[in-house]
């Protein structure tokens, strides 16, 4: 796979706003992911140009639907705070990305007019998967079959959204592998058995290691499209 970089084996014990400072001065690129649901905006005004890219989970614009999926906010207006969080993103500089998981209750939905309208950097869109274990199982956190898809849905809900310049579609074939996961131990998640089984972690026995145990597949995260300029500095956006 190549060298692991060091820097990610340095700061693993360090406090999250610590570490977007420390990454900045060794000129890293830092990036965050959130689920809108649960997302304010939680940085200090003077923290946004430490930050180069954040990533909201959003699977549907339809209050209703998001309820249905576990993603409601009561109250609250998804589709406002999603907005509100890309206005902050325009005015401190953060790139903006939007990630959703495509399931049987938003497959039919025609999400164009906002996406166009939010202009992120890049959607990416994930056909739901099944985990043993996490979504799946009788040990399972949650039951997902009821949110699976087939392929040729999956292709149709593309098909529609064809013309959004920014998507980046996942079927289950291209992401299963492709993705190296951390838990809050800080072990890698080997998917490659439908499941996820942890390596040891890194802080015990190093990233070099640890990483042999992921079942990280990098050809498909290289046909993906997984590697892709995402600072801030280099993707040049008209702010």
């Amino acid at each position: 796979m190549g060298s692991v970089n060091p820097f990610l084996q340095s700061v693993v014990t360090r406090r999250r706003g610590h570490h977007r400072n420390t990454a900045k001065d060794r000129e890293r690129h830092v990036g965050m992911q959130r689920w809108t649901h649960r997302c304010s905006l939680f940085l200090p005004n003077s923290q946004g140009e430490y930050l180069d890219i954040l990533a909201i989970s959003c699977d549907s614009f339809d209050e209703q639907v998001n309820a249905l999926i576990g993603r409601g906010q009561g109250k609250k207006n998804h589709v406002e705070n999603l907005q509100k969080l890309r206005r902050w993103c325009r005015d401190y500089k953060v790139a903006f990305k939007i990630n959703s998981v495509i399931n049987r209750f938003n497959v039919d939905e025609d999400m164009n007019e906002h996406i166009k309208a939010l202009s992120p950097v890049r959607w990416k869109v994930f056909q739901c998967l099944l985990i043993e274990g996490e979504n799946s199982g009788e040990d399972a956190l949650r039951e997902a079959e009821r949110f699976l898809i087939s392929n040729e849905e999956f292709e149709t809900f593309l098909e529609r959204h064809k013309e959004v310049s920014c998507l980046v579609p996942e079927s289950n074939q291209k992401m299963k592998d492709s993705h190296l996961i951390l838990d809050e131990y800080m072990r890698f998640l080997n998917c490659t058995g439908g499941r996820k089984d942890p390596s040891k972690s890194i802080l015990d026995v190093g990233v070099e290691e640890a990483i042999k145990f992921s079942g990280f597949d990098e050809k498909m995260f290289l046909k993906r499209g997984g590697k892709y300029v995402w600072s801030k500095a280099d993707l040049k956006l008209d702010w």
